[in-house]
């Protein structure tokens, strides 16, 4: 009679135990919002290891999951940049194959939270819905972190309303030179580079641009690696 009641306790406590564990299962799931990590990074931050993206920075990794972002940065904005002719926010690439003629859509993302998070994602798609979703995947996984500050010798305030130093980025044939500007100058720049300057956060900067300006994609690649030559700056 004791050993079936001590068979039916242990039992029980299995019982207890694995309910324990579907339980905190379930809780993890239900924090990652339904995202399943297939990464190592991915697996790690479901596990409590990693808890930034400047962590996984510092450990020189990649970020190879687009749900990585969304987990860690909560309110992202999105921006579909003009890059086409006229109104159309994009354009056209045709391709000649044997069969004949295929076209599909270009399409440029900006993405940013306005706190110093921003990436930039080129897309290609058949469908204008599909070209827009493959752009953001690449500015998510793409993403980086501008270091701000007041650069600027008429202004001297010290706070992070613009950049600390003068930074230069090339794409092309174009190049995109930001400057620090002093307090309440605003962003003095073309629509494009202010579009992605002001996801960024950045919220006074002069600029120079010099090339074939009218290539919108360039110039929108030029301010980008502007910007990451700013990330790059060793405090």
């Amino acid at each position: 009679m004791a050993e079936v009641q001590k068979v039916v306790e242990e039992k029980v406590i299995k019982e207890g135990v694995v309910q324990e564990a579907a339980a905190i299962e379930e809780g993890d799931q239900a924090n990652l919002g339904g995202w399943v990590p297939r990464t190592e990074i991915g697996k790690a931050i479901a596990s409590g290891k990693i808890t930034s993206l400047e962590q996984i920075w510092q450990m020189g990794k990649a970020i190879k999951e687009p749900e990585i972002v969304d987990y860690f940065i909560k309110d992202l904005e999105e921006r579909v940049l003009k890059v086409g002719r006229g109104k159309r926010p994009f354009k056209w690439v045709q391709r000649m194959t044997d069969s004949g003629r295929r076209n599909k859509y270009f399409v440029m993302v900006a993405i940013g939270n306005g706190k110093g998070f921003v990436g930039l994602g080129l897309g290609r798609a058949k469908e204008y819905g599909g070209a827009i979703a493959s752009a953001l995947r690449t500015a998510k996984l793409g993403i980086l972190f501008v270091k701000k500050g007041c650069g600027s010798w008429d202004c001297g305030c010290g706070a992070n309303h613009s950049i600390p130093v003068n930074s230069t980025g090339k794409s092309g044939s174009v190049i995109v030179t930001l400057r620090p500007a002093p307090k309440g100058s605003g962003i003095i720049t073309n629509s494009t580079t202010k579009d992605i300057l002001e996801l960024a956060g950045v919220k006074d900067v002069y600029s120079a641009t010099k090339g074939h300006t009218k290539t919108r994609a360039n110039l929108a690649k030029a301010t980008f690696n502007a910007l990451r030559n700013l990330s790059m700056i060793k405090q």
